[in-house]
């Protein structure tokens, strides 16, 4: 009797267990679903229109400063500058392109001396130089959103120091503008 009841407990046990190993195992098949997404934009443009110009001025026997406005491209100048009507100069402007609605970087790297193009010992400071559409000066990045036309501008002035007695000549240096997808 004690070995049929042995048996009995035994034969439970492995009944319970069998059960309790079978309710551990997953009573059904989970599944979720994601999406695969990725966005094409058409290529990013910026082409230059025209050159940031300060125009003809005179030196004179002071020093003086020419501004060109990042916004409207006006000319003016100060100090010992005087203006030559007719040859105002203006900003630089640049055209760009992209996937409309989408947002642009964008970063300018200013020169800062311009050299005479025949005596490169001759120099003019730039004072600085900003962007367009932008609360303070200098502004050396602004966000733009490409219209819906796929376009967008970007406008491009600068302040340059003229000393007194400055070398007569052709000044220039190059500045950089870059765009980027934000």
């Amino acid at each position: 009797m004690r070995l049929t009841l042995m048996l009995a407990a035994v034969a439970a046990t492995t009944a319970f267990a069998t059960q309790a190993v079978a309710q551990a195992a997953p009573l059904a098949t989970v599944n979720t679903s994601a999406k695969a997404r990725g966005v094409v934009l058409q290529p990013l443009t910026l082409t230059k229109l025209s050159d940031l110009d300060f125009g003809w001025v005179i030196s004179t026997n002071a020093a003086g400063n020419v501004a060109i406005d990042a916004d409207t491209g006006a000319r003016t100048v100060g100090g010992g500058v005087a203006a030559v009507a007719g040859r105002n100069g203006g900003r630089a402007v640049f055209a760009g392109a992209g996937t409309s609605g989408n947002q642009v970087l964008l970063s300018l790297n200013p020169a800062t001396v311009l050299t005479s193009t025949s005596n490169a010992s001759d120099t003019i400071n730039v004072n600085l130089m900003t962007l367009d559409n932008c609360a303070t000066a200098p502004c050396l990045s602004s966000t733009r959103t490409i219209d819906n036309s796929g376009t967008f501008s970007v406008g491009v002035g600068g302040d340059f120091a003229i000393a007194a007695q400055q070398p007569n000549g052709v000044y220039e240096a190059d500045f950089d503008l870059t765009a980027v997808y934000q």
